[in-house]
């Protein structure tokens, strides 16, 4: 099973007609599509549980925090979902983005703390031929391409501009995602395809996870 057309049909509707009136003259449509979502949010979970250890899969709440943006429409256009990988050793979340039009998976780091944004550039710093083997194999770049995200436009402060790495020391994210057209989020074989795009990311998000729970030592760090 695929993201049923009423699905996509109401997003496209909603975005036509972003405002409360139309949302509650509407609402059985949004609790269809809602279901449908989380229908296909739980047969990822389960498959790709057996591979990873995933805590749940968290659908993303429709309605938008206005108070701070310059767009007052009330509702998102998309439905989120958030892939939890289980405990604290266990780093990065898969994502599951259904937008007509702009439809994605991926996931990684998106805004990593000080002090775990440090320990990653120093790692990288230290020895960057690991996670650029992971980047250049061929499943990451088959589903990837490239790690994406935003990134200094010059090396941060106690980092060396000319270091081989400095591509790398550069970011403040660390993300990646495949893009889907509305055909293929249709397809029965979505899901599936979600899953295998997933596992193409574990061995980015187990590095990074070990980067994570140690020191540049190797020792591993309790927290």
């Amino acid at each position: 099973m695929g993201i049923e057309s009423g699905t996509v049909k109401f997003l496209k509707e909603l975005t036509k007609n972003n405002n409360r009136e139309w949302f509650l003259a509407h609402k059985a449509q949004y609790e269809g599509a809602l279901q449908n979502i989380k229908e296909i949010s739980e047969q990822i979970k389960k498959d790709l549980g057996k591979k990873d250890l995933i805590e749940e899969a968290k659908v993303f709440r429709i309605y938008k925090d206005v108070r701070f943006s310059k767009d007052k429409t009330p509702y998102k256009n998309h439905f989120g979902v958030h892939f939890k990988r289980a405990t604290t050793q266990l780093r990065g979340g898969y994502y599951m983005h259904i937008e007509p039009g702009g439809s994605f998976v991926g996931g990684g780091f998106w805004e990593p703390n000080p002090e775990d944004l440090k320990r990653i550039r120093d790692e990288f710093a230290f020895d960057d031929k690991p996670i650029r083997k992971i980047l250049k194999a061929a499943s990451f770049v088959k589903y990837f391409g490239q790690l994406d995200g935003d990134e200094l436009k010059t090396a941060p402060s106690g980092y060396d501009r000319n270091h081989p790495a400095i591509d790398l020391i550069r970011k403040k994210q660390f993300i990646v995602g495949r893009k889907f057209s509305d055909k293929e989020v249709a397809d029965a074989n979505f899901p599936k395809e979600v899953v295998r795009t997933f596992e193409a990311l574990r061995p980015f998000f187990d590095y990074m996870s070990e980067i994570l729970s140690t020191d540049l030592n190797g020792q591993v760090v309790r927290k």
